[in-house]
């Protein structure tokens, strides 16, 4: 009678190194994950519950209210006109000193960059500021005109208009177009302009064919990030416009510190957030097909 046979032990393998990495990327993930809920998330919800509580206890009547006031569909407009005009502005003006710099060598091209990316560093309120010293109604260009004219009024007054708003953002966000159109350019090959302009290519021709459509991502990237940035300004609008321009930022600091409505100032900061959020995640979705679409060409 032949022994039997022992099937050989099970191996047990160890859990505890498997369970640590597994558990480490979630581990690692943690705290920015609680530092963004922190620090971006909780204001968010503290405005969101702000916004519903009212003496009577009926937030939706204060939504109504709000949303429902002329005062909220002016603000609405205006911060979405002169957000869109300012980054067309900054596109155009941004795109042009790009060409300037990337591709028209002249003495002192490196000192301009150098200035532009100091304006990148510099608070809004200096650029108002500077608007002010210059093209107020006792600034130095009135005065020039006066000298010269004679005039017993300022000529140029155009401050407190939302076309003073204008000026002074594309002034102060063209910089955020500027660097990464540069930086497009910087990775173009200069094989390819030479061999267009070798075909007989015209600059312009070189130029809407060749240099542009490898700026439209940079381009995208500048533009979106400016209108997020000039969509939500308020020191520029606060300096420049003073009370003649009412954008959503600057009816919420009304409502909130001037006036002491925080329930309504929490209603017109809900609808900004939304606002921003919206055209961020529009961006990021359009931005992100325009990417892969020459992957897939």
């Amino acid at each position: 009678m032949s022994a039997p046979v022992l099937d050989p032990p099970a191996v047990v393998k160890p859990k505890s190194a498997g369970a640590r990495r597994s558990w480490a990327p979630v581990l690692w993930t943690l705290p920015p994950v609680l530092i963004v809920l922190g620090v971006a998330g909780y204001p968010i919800l503290r405005v969101l519950t702000e916004s519903t509580r009212t003496p009577t206890g009926r937030g939706t009547e204060v939504w109504s209210t709000v949303l429902g006031s002329a005062a909220f569909r002016d603000a609405l407009w205006r911060t979405i006109s002169i957000a869109v005009c300012s980054t067309l502005g900054c596109l155009v003006l941004g795109t042009f000193l790009a060409i300037v710099l990337a591709f028209v060598p002249f003495a002192g091209s490196g000192v301009v960059g150098r200035l532009i990316d100091t304006i990148l560093t510099l608070p809004s309120f200096l650029i108002t500021l500077a608007f002010t010293f210059l093209y107020g109604t006792a600034g130095a260009v009135n005065a020039v005109i006066t000298e010269l004219t004679g005039a017993t009024t300022p000529v140029i007054d155009f401050l407190t208009t939302p076309l003073g708003v204008i000026l002074a953002e594309i002034t102060f966000f063209t910089p955020f177009v500027v660097r990464p159109v540069l930086a497009a350019f910087a990775q173009l090959p200069r094989e390819q302009l030479d061999v267009a302009a070798s075909l007989g290519a015209s600059p312009w021709r070189v130029l809407r064919q060749v240099v542009l459509p490898e700026a439209w991502p940079a381009l995208a990237a500048g533009g979106s990030l400016v209108l997020l940035l000039t969509l939500n300004e308020f020191g520029i609008v606060l300096f420049t416009g003073a009370k003649g321009v009412i954008t959503l930022p600057a009816l919420i600091y009304t409502r909130g510190i001037v006036t002491f409505d925080l329930p309504g100032a929490a209603v017109l900061a809900t609808v900004q957030v939304v606002l921003s959020l919206t055209l961020y995640v529009t961006y990021r979705l359009v931005f992100a097909r325009f990417i892969a679409r020459p992957k897939e060409d």
